[in-house]
């Protein structure tokens, strides 16, 4: 396996995205401006090339795998690169494990950063995983820095996720899809939460299918918009059969952003229990008010408030 030599941007990105402090334990993969800068498997967890000869890998997790952790990140280190990687995971029966991926973009002149990530999950019978996810846009130039993940998860009978996304900042361009098909007694929770400044545009689009009896998903998305930003949230979940689905998206909206929520739920079944919430306005003042009580100024208290409602 021919590999690229790590970065100094890089690293820095690493940090932010995926806690790096100079080496992972057990099992990851480092992607850089479209190239590998580092892999290892471990017993449990192997990562191959992608089979189909598409550029990306495979990462195989041995049925009963408990409590071990997979890197997996990207980097994106200079304008003019539009990076594209599909990644499949494997995830064996019983398994419980924590997949770390995360993604920086960085570009210090006029040219777009892009990362694109692929992501197919195949989760077996029993199989619980936990999913992070951190993106960041860095660098002084004035080339776009975009990042459009894409989750195609597949939850077998009684298997769970939990999803995990955080946007941090100056990710000029976002196009996040996720769909989802549950079995039987399957369960998928996801935690969205962003902020968008600037001129920077989000959209975010759920997919789920509720296709087996007792399967179960809980979409939450929190977001801030400031500046000139523009946020959109889709989300659509099927009920097929007895199921429990809902899905929320909480935004404060401040300057002269817009977000837009639009829901829709589709009951095939009378059985389905399918719910939406949406909540999109301005910091209350009567919050201020009591913070700048406690002696913190105007800014330092959206500061606070802000930071608390991304938690």
């Amino acid at each position: 396996m021919n590999t690229v030599p790590l970065n100094p941007i890089s690293e820095q990105l690493l940090k932010t995205v995926a806690g790096f402090d100079g080496e992972f334990k057990g099992a990851f993969n480092i992607r850089q401006d479209t190239g590998c800068a580092g892999r290892r498997s471990s017993e449990n967890i192997k990562i191959i090339p992608h089979r189909e000869g598409k550029p990306g890998i495979e990462i195989h997790v041995a049925e009963n795998t408990q409590d071990e952790t997979v890197f997996i990140p990207a980097t994106v280190t200079r304008g003019d690169v539009s990076d594209l990687t599909y990644n499949d995971f494997y995830i064996g029966e019983g398994a419980k494990v924590t997949i770390v991926a995360g993604c920086g973009v960085h570009t210090d002149d006029e040219l777009e950063a892009k990362h694109n990530g692929v992501h197919r999950f195949f989760i077996s019978k029993g199989a619980q995983v936990v999913y992070e996810e951190k993106h960041i846009g860095e660098g002084s130039g004035t080339g776009r820095r975009r990042i459009d993940p894409v989750s195609d998860i597949y939850l077998e009978e009684d298997a769970h996720m939990t999803m995990d996304t955080v946007q941090l900042s100056g990710v000029d361009w976002t196009d996040r899809v996720t769909t989802a098909t549950l079995k039987a007694r399957s369960r998928l929770i996801v935690r969205e939460r962003l902020m968008t400044t600037g001129e920077e545009m989000a959209k975010t689009r759920f997919d789920v299918v509720l296709e087996g009896e007792d399967a179960g998903c809980d979409l939450v998305s929190r977001s801030v918009a400031r500046g000139q930003s523009r946020q959109e949230f889709y989300s659509r979940i099927v009920g097929k059969s007895r199921c429990h689905g809902h899905s929320a998206c909480d935004a404060i909206v401040a300057d002269e952003a817009i977000v837009t929520a639009a829901p829709q739920l589709d009951a095939l079944n009378q059985d389905a229990m399918l719910i939406h919430e949406a909540a999109i306005g301005k910091i209350a003042g009567e919050q201020i008010l009591k913070l700048r009580t406690l002696g913190l100024t105007e800014e330092e208290a959206e500061a606070k408030i802000v930071q608390g409602f991304l938690k």
